[in-house]
């Protein structure tokens, strides 16, 4: 009998809930970061986005060709192996901020420098997304969607744990441990990360709305699997904005990171706005343009994210690409 990834994080959260919470913290960070590694040793592409980064649309988008190819129900999405058991000829995935908490594990393993292992000989797909509007959808998650278990291991892991129910966005965004300033040291670790990686690419959650058949072709070739234009076409067309809003407004997915949490409050929702420089409609002019600065002043140009690109249609330098060179 196989045990899904899913049963085995449950089976170390729920014995730990009892503990006091520096034992419990200790133990889930151990056990959660030995599953993390495990599911990416087993896994045939390797994920890397910060939360908000569209990871989740991305992999829905994925799921939807396997659904298609075996006849699955369409509310079967691949978070780990959860199609892989059913139909092994489906790849597993592994999906991985690398950052916060036991998913730093991860990070450590794919970090440049590090000792060879199996990690860094898989493909790596990095998913940027330009940190203001990173930053602004983080808010909503760590505030209205982040389950309980996460936020305890992420706020015993930075020096200024926040409490979600009284943080302001100006506050979280400028000033938070894991605000505007972390979300562009993460971007550039990745980047540098991945100059070390056999087979590694990178792409933008920009380019996934702008040119969407287009970026997820490119994902598929890294993955080495084979599609038609049709396939990339419907999987794209299943996977946009609109239509996965409607599906889970109707809380048409049962499980994973699609599952409907308030249907009273859209910001608790994960399709939310997808609004690309939607930062801006948050922030006074001023406030807006001090994040934009600090952004110029820190973000590696690889990205090309800037006051003047920030748009669907204007593509990263390198994105896209191998980032390795490879």
């Amino acid at each position: 009998m196989q045990i899904s990834d899913g049963v085995k994080k449950w089976s170390i959260l729920l014995p730990t809930y009892p503990l006091p919470a520096r034992w419990r913290v200790a133990a889930r960070r151990k056990g959660l970061a030995n599953l993390e590694l495990a599911k990416a040793e087993r896994a045939q592409l390797l994920i890397i986005g910060h939360p908000k980064s569209g990871n989740t649309w991305l992999k829905a988008m994925i799921s939807r060709l396997y659904q298609v190819r075996h006849g699955l129900a369409a509310n079967e999405l691949i978070n780990t192996d959860e199609l892989a058991l059913k139909i092994p000829e489906i790849p597993r995935l592994a999906a991985s901020n690398g950052w916060y908490s036991y998913e730093g594990a991860i990070g450590e393993a794919l970090a440049a420098g590090a000792a060879d292992n199996p990690l860094r000989h898989k493909p790596v797909l990095l998913i940027a997304r330009n940190p203001l509007d990173i930053a602004v959808s983080w808010y909503f998650q760590f505030t209205k969607r982040q389950s309980k278990h996460k936020q305890e291991l992420i706020n015993h892991s930075i020096a200024h744990p926040i409490d979600r129910n009284t943080v302001e966005m100006w506050e979280f965004v400028r000033y938070s441990d894991i605000g505007l300033p972390s979300l562009i040291d993460f971007l550039n670790t990745w980047a540098r990360n991945l100059e070390g990686l056999e087979h590694s690419q990178m792409i933008r959650y920009e380019d996934l709305r702008g040119k969407p058949a287009q970026t997820l072709r490119q994902v598929v070739d890294l993955m080495g699997e084979t599609f038609t234009d049709d396939d990339i076409a419907g999987a794209v067309e299943w996977g946009s904005f609109d239509n996965l809003r409607k599906l889970e407004s109707n809380g048409f997915f049962k499980r994973g990171g699609m599952t409907l949490r308030n249907p009273d409050d859209p910001n608790s929702f994960k399709v939310r706005r997808g609004k690309v420089g939607g930062y801006r409609d948050y922030f006074s002019p001023e406030q807006a343009a001090e994040l934009e600065t600090l952004m110029a002043q820190t973000l590696l140009p690889v990205f090309g994210y800037g006051p003047a690109v920030d748009s669907a249609d204007k593509p990263a330098q390198g994105a896209g690409t191998n980032a390795s060179g490879s």
